[in-house]
């Protein structure tokens, strides 16, 4: 991460800023224009090029060259050091961190104790080796075969090639962008002392080589141009014309740390050896390395993705943001050997405009600001303009420096009453300086100033600056730029995969460079061919005035509809209430109609909702939905109306209000009663299929269930699963704040089905835990007490526990199993000799493989099917799976937009020895009893249904966390983010429901 402070080497220049004649430097307009734009001032610029007074110069001090040692692995005795100096050096101006790259992943031997369960050491008696599931089968079997293609390109390498290892350690620590520079130029200007070898760079600490060098340590003094005014004397600068370049100086320390080759790669992938042997990560990070160096020098680098403007340009989606096309690049190990998965991408970008333009964008108050440029910051307006560019990157327009700069925050003076300290300790006006050493007079004087420390008074007018191209829009994207960025990624999948295929042919993609003939690489340009299976949808049970319903969905997209049919299971609703916030009068007047319409829809799908409400209507302005405790109050009024005794209430509002969170914290946590959320806008048309959607939720929160599956899941599995031996399906998922949020808690929910042999209804448990902590900090206690829920319904323990956890990441798949496999076993504990198999699957719709419809008969190739999605019930679980583990990807659902995105479904664990038809089938019917909707989804329900939960768990805390935001905002530096906030407690008559629906 780059500084956000002045950089060091200011500190430690012999450059002195003296405030006497000036060259007058007058550009009748500056224009600066990159990728994303161009930013205009009509303003006449007093310029030089140092960094003026209020950025502090502390007294000069010598050139430190911090040297630190390599990484501790793999160290290599020899210690040959060789030296090259340039004719002549200067000190630096810039001096900042190098990024630190985390180590390797650890192996899948895990230490488990099998009394306990606590972690112990390896070296312990008592301890077995954890080893995730391996695949239990060559995969499965059931089900039609298709020709399809997936984004992975295959990728030989030569297991003996050796790669060479180098630890870089560059004094002063540049940005990740000067790094590559230098390691540029370290390339050019060395050849033969690099053997000639054109190295691999990450851009902080590792170099991997394909021949080795000529020493073990070598150390060079690498200068970069910087464009600087030339200083004659002391107070006294030459003409703007007579520029120089100004050379900057960097140590750079090289030394081999480790040496590898390819055969123990070569050896996992192709399956010999022992199962628990880890993949080679070494190896694999190398080349993953090699494979992204030509690309990363030319594109904007984002994670793993990368952004070029030549992928289609730029587009404004409002808000001071801009969409940009790119794509993702990993290297996999797969059952074909490696592969190079690449998928089209795009993200949003801070546009590169000045500030001001890019406020007057972005906050919709301060549109006018141009014309009113004596005007100041009032109400939230300084709150807003905080968070839009706290921790942006911006750099000057008033002299040339290469210097960027990270908004720490605004100052509390306006611009017009900032003085600051000078290096004698006189005080100065900060904009009298401006007109004294840059002839300019600050226009927007009313404006806070930039505040770019943490510490010290460095201040930067806000007309002055101009944010720097590349940066991602980290901050929360509104409603209308969400959809422009869909729009933008939505792409049907014949177009999506000439998108792709024109990477790996392009001049940004990762065969661009050399790097494949250096390293002895063979990329296929070409998709991975491979067979998938199309599994049969299961026959569902409908309700039909008392009776069931046989129905088996035979559409192409697996979608039913309930025109001729009840829900499996409805509900009665007797007592409910209707409140309205804001509207149009003529939008009110349709609220009868509403009702009206609403008890009919709710009658022909087999739900009994009363056409009358147990009050009448209440009419609220939208203004109580920002009146926490006046809202409180209308809410309480209405239960109490209804004697306590209130099973539902419906809101109308009039558009998204962020008092939606506060309302259903108080529904659900204070009153105790279940609510139901619309907008006026759905209420014109009042089309059948909102009403059935409506419907269907309300039915499934009261208690109700829409569908169930014809033949039990127990008749379908019979060799594991039997009707009289109950089975709880589980899921997990914790949910994290804001990207820029920097110390709210994380919200970790689990659900379980409550309901045997149909497991068609699931309540939930959740919980605060530490900021951004993944592993679930009380899961042994949470899946207790569904235990404790399941047991009292169904009378029995369950025989198995099938577990489902999204939002887990490979990284931490080891790490996840260990503690949380663990938190379970714990749970199931407390009952005397109760110790069920259990079966612990990741579940991941975060990925970039997709599946390609392909047919393999020329004759028909571009037919009317290739720009359709695969079917429902696609599987895949060879080629493009993992080589050894038990993985599969499913496509349950209809893409009905875009490409489908199968999901990944990852056994960590498995203790009832599922096949792999067995699981394929048993999740792919569970897609079907998604209670909100008459279509198989995409994810199964149990971890649909944990996502959903810890989303509502997130609302509860919205309130308490935006005021503690703003009673936190003056603080300078937080060591450890706060305990977490506890969620409130749910209402007991809610607890068993599906308020989260």
């Amino acid at each position: 991460m780059e500084e956000t402070e002045v950089s060091n080497a200011n500190k430690k220049l012999t450059k002195t800023l003296i405030r006497g004649r000036t060259h007058q430097y007058q550009p009748q307009v500056l224009h600066h224009s990159n990728q994303f734009g161009s930013y205009y001032e009509n303003h006449q610029y007093h310029s030089y090029y140092y960094p003026p007074a209020l950025l502090p110069l502390p007294p000069t001090l010598p050139l430190q060259f911090a040297l630190t040692p390599p990484s501790p692995y793999n160290r290599i005795s020899r210690s040959k050091t060789h030296f090259y100096n340039p004719p002549f050096a200067t000190p630096s101006d810039a001096q900042l961190p190098v990024d630190t790259i985390s180590p390797a992943l650890e192996g899948l031997q895990l230490p488990f104790k099998e009394n306990g369960g606590k972690r112990a050491s390896t070296t312990s008696a008592t301890t077995k080796a954890m080893v995730v599931a391996r695949r239990p089968d060559s995969g499965g079997i059931e089900g039609l075969v298709i020709p399809l293609l997936a984004n992975h390109f295959h990728v030989q390498f030569d297991p003996s090639q050796r790669i060479f290892h180098y630890n870089v350690e560059m004094s002063p620590n540049p940005s990740k962008e000067v790094a590559r520079m230098i390691k540029r130029k370290l390339v050019e200007d060395n050849p033969v002392v690099l053997s000639r070898a054109l190295p691999a760079y990450d851009g902080r600490k590792n170099l991997y080589s394909p021949v080795e060098f000529q020493n073990d340590k070598l150390e060079f003094f690498i200068s970069l141009p910087i464009p600087s005014t030339k200083l004659l004397s002391l107070g006294e600068f030459c003409d703007s014309n007579e520029k120089r370049q100004q050379l900057k100086l960097f140590r750079v320390n090289v030394k081999l740390v480790s040496k590898f080759d390819g055969k123990e790669l070569s050896r996992y992938l192709s399956k010999e050896g022992d199962d628990w042997i880890p993949i080679p990560q070494d190896y694999l990070h190398a080349l993953d390395v090699v494979l992204r160096e030509s690309s990363t020098d030319k594109c904007f680098s984002v994670g793993r993705s990368l952004y070029s403007s030549s992928m289609g340009g730029a587009k404004e989606i409002g808000g001071g943001a801009v969409g940009l096309r790119g794509f993702f690049q990993s290297l996999r190990p797969t059952q074909q050997g490696l592969a190079l998965n690449v998928d089209f991408s795009v993200t949003a970008f801070h546009e590169s405009i000045g500030v001001i333009p890019y406020l007057q964008k972005c906050i919709e108050s301060l549109r006018d600001l141009p014309q009113k440029k004596t005007r100041g910051l009032i109400g939230e307006e300084r709150k807003e303009v905080e968070k839009a560019l706290k921790n942006v990157r911006v750099f000057v327009c008033h002299r040339e420096t290469v210097q960027r700069y990270r908004v720490f925050g605004l100052t509390e003076e306006a611009t017009e009453n900032l003085w600051f300290p000078d290096r004698d300790g006189k005080n100065l006006r900060l904009v009298s300086y401006f007109k004294d050493h840059y002839n300019y007079d600050i226009q927007f004087r009313s404006l806070p100033c930039l505040q770019i420390s943490r510490s010290k008074p460095c201040y930067l007018p806000m007309e002055l600056c101009i944010i720097c191209e590349g940066q991602k829009f980290m901050g929360k994207l509104s409603d209308d730029q969400t959809a422009r960025i869909l729009k933008m990624g939505c792409q049907r999948p014949k177009e999506r995969k000439n998108i792709i295929d024109g990477v790996m042919l392009g001049s940004v993609g990762p065969t661009s460079g050399n790097q494949e003939r250096e390293f002895k690489l063979n990329i296929s340009r070409e998709m991975t061919r491979l067979s998938g299976r199309v599994l049969q949808p299961p026959k569902l049970r409908l309700g039909d005035g008392g009776h069931v319903r046989i129905l088996v969905p035979s559409r192409h997209d697996r979608q039913w509809n309930l025109l001729d049919s009840h829900v499996f299971e409805g509900t009665k609703i007797e007592r409910w209430a209707l409140i309205s916030f804001g509207g149009t009068a003529d939008q009110k007047s349709n609220i009868p109609r509403f009702i009206n319409k609403l008890s009919q829809r709710c009658e022909q799908l087999g739900i009994f909702l009363n056409k009358d409400t147990i009050i009448s209507p209440q009419f609220e302005s939208t203004q109580v939905l920002n009146n926490v405790s006046l809202l409180e109050s209308k809410l309480k009024k209405i239960h109490v109306a209804s004697a306590n005794n209130l099973q539902l209430l419906i809101c109308v509002m009039e558009k998204k209000h962020k008092g939606y969170a506060d309302l259903k914290r108080i529904a659900e946590t204070g009153v105790g009663v279940l609510s139901q959320c619309c907008l006026y806008h759905n209420l014109g048309k009042l089309s059948s299929q909102f009403l059935a959607n409506l419907a269907l939720k309300i039915n499934a929160k009261v208690g109700g269930c829409t569908v169930a599956l014809y033949n039990s899941l127990a008749s379908q599995t019979p060799r594991l699963l039997h009707s009289d031996e109950p089975v709880i399906f589980m899921g997990a998922d914790v949910t994290h704040p804001h990207p820029l949020d920097d110390f709210s808690p994380s919200v970790a929910a689990v659900v379980g089905s409550m309901n045997w042999p149909a497991a068609n209804k699931y309540v939930s448990r959740m919980r605060s835990q530490k900021h951004r902590q993944e592993i679930i900090q009380d899961l042994g206690e949470m899946v207790g007490e569904l235990l404790d829920d399941f047991q009292q319904e169904v009378k029995k323990l369950p025989k198995r526990i099938i577990f489902f956890r999204d939002g887990v990441s490979e990284t931490q798949f080891y790490k996840v199993l260990q503690e949380e496999l663990q938190a379970i076993r714990e749970a199931c504990s407390r009952y005397p000799s109760y110790r069920p198999p259990i079966t612990f699957a990741v579940v991941q719709k975060r990925h970039h493989t997709r599946l390609f419809p392909h047919e393999n008969d020329s004759s028909h190739s571009q037919n009317q099917f290739s720009d359709e999605n695969i079917p429902p019930g696609t599987v895949v679980d060879t080629v493009v799976t993992h080589p050894r583990e038990f993985d599969f990807y499913l496509c349950s659902h209809w893409g009905v937009k875009g490409t489908s995105r199968p999901t990944h479904y990852h056994v960590l664990w498995d203790e009832s020895h599922f096949t792999s038809d067995e699981l394929q089938k048993l999740i792919y019917n569970l897609c079907y009893t998604y209670v909100r909707c008459t279509k198989p989804v995409s994810l199964v329900p149990p971890a649909y249904y944990a996502h959903l939960a810890a989303y509502r768990g997130r609302l509860y805390l919205e309130r308490s966390e935006s005021m503690s935001s703003s009673r936190d905002s003056s603080t300078v530096c937080r060591s450890t983010p706060p305990k977490a906030t506890p969620l409130p407690k749910l209402r007991e008559n809610l607890k068993k429901l599906m308020f989260y629906c």
